[in-house]
This record gives structure tokens, C-alpha cells and sequence, in this order.
């Protein structure tokens, strides 16, 4: 909710973050910057905008995974009761660190309640999830490891194209920079648009990122399942979208299975049916071709197998909430 002037704070909101051996150094960093910004901008106003402290259980420097050390302060020193947002950012070694921070795990579950509002960062999704603040929540996370959360916390209702997800009091983002809209979201909340806009002209960011997680490779995505029965199929598909017929029947057929066998599995080993796969296919290569081409709308649309423009309109804003004309003004090279 955007701050009204009756709700504004007279002195600066506190935001904790929280630090740990192997924290990824941007998941920590890139949100800092953004209230960092967004303080400066406050300021102008003759506003209060934020405190930035960061945390963590002894104190001291902690080395990130990229090796850089943060110094941070004890959280036992700290005045749990005066601070309004509390951030967990994420590891790339993070199933690792869940298992050796049980101390830390059990610091967030008693402290969590004491503040306005959690979030957190790429994976540090599953820290929240293991101090039990996710139980029947929807979350977000890197895409490489939502699977790894849904088999972990079968109550979570996980997003696998969320940028960042509000639930309740708490907010989860998805991978990496993805911290920085995160960060952007919770600034408008507090300090209204017109703030939030300036931070990302400053940052050189978008205020709401078009799309989802589905900015990154579906190729990609498929490559990286336990899906090599299904690796030649998906290179075919990637060069031959702009055939007519790219139902169950013909890719079964291509797989020499049965279009009932073929489609089980292969929601099985990829998560997605095979309809709903040709779509993201056609989607990324459609995106591709307003970034890196001259080609009109109508030319993407065939070449592509949406058919019509239309048709691929309504595709992109079902996915990335922007239309086709709009995407290519914001990305084109």
C-alpha cells in the first residue's frame, strides 16, 4: 500500500539486512543501493527515507561468495523493536548454508514477528521457508531452483515467473537482480511512484521490469531439467516454430511415442504440458526478433507461428504484460 501523508514516518524507516558466510554479494548489495537512492531522493523532499544497517549473528566481516568481506554488526546488539523491514538475501550455495545455519534460521523465525514487513532475495526464499515464515504462502526464487523449493516445501505455492511476489507482510523476489525490483516495489509502497521513479532513472533500471522470470532461456530452462529424451526435440522446435501444426500429435510423433504417453512424460520431466511449451518457445523467439530485428509485427508473428499479430499480442500479455510494439521500443537494439 502507498504511503499516505498521515502514515509517513517522521524519522527514517530501518532496514536490516542480513548477512551470512557465502551471502551472494549483489543479492545483499543491489537492494542496499536502491534505499540508498531512495533516501537521497527523500531527502530532497525534506523527507526521512532510510536507515541501512546490515547484520549478522557475531558481527564483524563476513566474506561473500564472490570473496569481497561486508562488515556487519551483531543482530544480538541491535533494536529489533525499531526496525521496519527485515531482507534475507540468497547464495548460489544456498541448500549448503541452510544446513549449517540452524542459529541463524532460528534468530529470523523469533525475529520476523517483531517487524512490519520480510523479504528476500533470489534464494534466500528458502531461509524464510525453513524459519516457517512461507507455510501456505506464494513465493518467488531463482528459476533454476524453484523445483528445489516446491520438493522441499510442498506448502508453498511457488511462482516460477514472478519477478517478485507480495504475500501479506511478506516478499519474496527472484533471482539475483531481480532484488533490485523487489527493492524499487517496497520503496513505491513507502515513499509513493514519483520516488520510486527517480531512484530507477538514477539506477538506470525499470521501475516494473516487463515480463517475468521468462526473460531468461526456455531453451535454457529445458536444458537444464533431467530431460535429455526430450533435448534433440526441443532444438527442432526452436527452428521450426513457424509450422502450422505443432500440436501433441506431431511432436509425439517426432519423439516416436504415443500422444498420451508423450504428453505425461513430458509434463513429468519439464513441469510444463507440451502446448503451453510451444507457446513460451514461440514467445522467446518472437522477443529475440523485436530486439535484434527490422522485421514488422505481422513478419514476427508468422515467422514465429502465432499467425496473426493478435494472436501474438494476447501472448504477450498474458506473459509479460506488455504488447509486442511496446516490448520492442523498450528492448530494441
Amino acid at each position: 500500500m502507498t504511503d499516505t501523508p498521515e502514515l509517513r514516518p517522521a524519522t527514517p524507516r530501518t532496514v536490516l539486512f542480513i548477512a551470512y558466510p557465502q551471502v551472494g554479494l549483489l543479492d545483499l548489495t543491489g537492494a542496499q543501493t536502491v534505499f540508498w537512492a531512495a533516501t537521497k531522493a527523500m531527502r530532497e523532499r525534506n523527507r526521512p527515507g532510510y536507515e541501512r544497517l546490515t547484520g549478522s549473528l557475531r558481527g564483524g566481516p563476513v566474506a561473500t561468495v564472490e570473496g569481497l568481506a561486508v562488515e556487519t554488526r551483531a543482530l544480538s546488539d541491535l533494536a529489533m523493536d525499531a526496525v521496519d523491514t527485515l531482507i534475507v538475501p540468497g547464495s548460489p550455495d544456498i541448500e549448503q548454508v541452510v544446513e549449517t545455519s540452524a542459529e541463524l534460521i532460528h534468530w529470523i523465525a523469533d525475529n520476523a514477528r517483531r517487524v512490519r514487513r520480510v523479504a528476500s532475495v533470489c534464494s534466500g526464499t528458502f531461509l524464510l521457508a525453513e524459519a516457517g515464515l512461507l507455510e501456505g504462502r506464494r513465493a518467488a526464487t531463482h528459476w533454476a531452483m524453484c523445483d528445489r523449493l516446491e520438493r522441499r516445501f510442498p506448502s508453498i505455492e511457488v511462482d516460477n515467473d514472478a519477478i517478485f511476489v507480495q504475500h501479506e507482510s511478506v516478499w519474496t523476489s527472484a533471482g539475483v537482480s531481480a532484488g533490485i525490483d523487489l527493492a524499487l516495489a517496497l520503496v513505491e509502497a513507502d515513499c509513493g511512484r514519483e520516488v520510486a521513479m527517480q531512484v530507477a532513472r538514477e539506477l538506470v533500471v525499470f521501475l516494473k521490469r516487463p515480463g517475468g522470470q521468462t526473460q531468461f532461456s526456455e531453451l535454457l530452462r529445458a536444458q537444464s531439467h533431467d530431460t535429455p529424451v526430450f533435448d534433440e526435440l526441443h532444438r527442432w522446435l526452436a527452428n521450426n516454430l513457424d509450422l502450422p501444426n505443432l500440436g501433441v500429435e506431431a511432436l509425439a510423433e517426432r519423439c516416436h511415442m504415443s500422444p498420451r504417453h508423450f504428453s505425461r512424460l513430458y509434463k513429468q520431466k519439464t513441469g510444463r504440458s507440451p502446448a503451453k511449451a510451444v507457446e513460451i518457445f514461440r514467445l522467446e523467439a518472437a522477443r529475440r526478433l523485436l530486439e535484434d530485428s527490422t522485421y514488422n509485427i505481422d513478419q514476427i508473428a508468422r515467422q514465429c507461428g502465432f499467425g496473426e499479430e493478435e494472436r501474438m499480442r494476447a501472448t504477450f500479455q498474458r506473459h509479460l504484460a506488455i504488447s509486442p510494439r511496446d516490448y520492442r521500443k523498450r528492448f530494441s537494439r
